[in-house]
């Protein structure tokens, strides 16, 4: 039977500057760079969407491998994650298009202003993930699960192209607007595919 799948819009995660900073490969809070992630996150931040579609699944390790509800996959990596779980959450996230086209822009007229969205980009995709998966600990906190760290396809030797199997499954294309390319590339560009994995707390 196949999964109910879920989609969520989530409010602004809180922005935080010198993470961003760091994922656009800005070392030191110089007054520069400082005026210029103000000046493009306050471009950019009012024009994001911050979405998030997913579903629970049963998740059954046997013969070297994990049945993970959409897909049989075989990885080292990602037994050791899910070491001990029962059920997993698949999920898919976007921050939208609106900062690629951004970026695009800037790319023709400013290069560091470009590489600054890329950080914002990398920055708020990141914090959606984080609001996702500490409202998904709390809710199944409360069904006595704990929840391990998400792990994406790339990871360790969780192979890239399990993409296929994901988007198949949770169809993000119509949900949150995420499509995949014949190279596995997801547009936007700043989207998450991952698993968390339930694991029942022992008393």
């Amino acid at each position: 039977m196949r999964s109910i799948i879920h989609t969520r819009v989530y409010p602004e995660p809180k922005f935080r500057p010198k993470e961003a900073l760091r994922y656009a490969g800005v070392f030191g809070e110089s007054e520069e760079m400082l005026s210029l992630l103000e000046e493009t996150s306050g471009e950019l931040l009012p024009r994001l969407d911050y979405k998030v579609c997913y579903c629970e699944l049963d998740a059954a390790f046997c013969d070297g491998a994990y049945d993970l509800g959409f897909a049989l996959v075989s990885s080292h990596a990602l037994a050791r994650c899910l070491s001990g779980c029962e059920r997993i959450i698949l999920f898919a996230a976007t921050i939208g298009l609106e900062l690629d086209r951004a970026a695009r822009r800037y790319s023709s007229t400013s290069g560091s202003r470009a590489l600054m969205a890329q950080g914002i980009g990398a920055e708020r995709i990141e914090s959606l993930c984080d609001a996702f998966c500490l409202d998904i600990a709390r809710e199944y906190e409360a069904q006595g699960f704990e929840c391990t760290p998400r792990f994406s396809p790339g990871y360790g030797d969780l192979p890239l192209d399990l993409q296929r199997d994901i988007f198949a499954h949770l169809k993000p294309e119509g949900r949150i607007g995420i499509t995949l390319n014949e190279s596995l590339l997801m547009t936007p560009t700043k989207s998450v595919t991952a698993i968390v994995g339930l694991r029942r707390k022992v008393e």
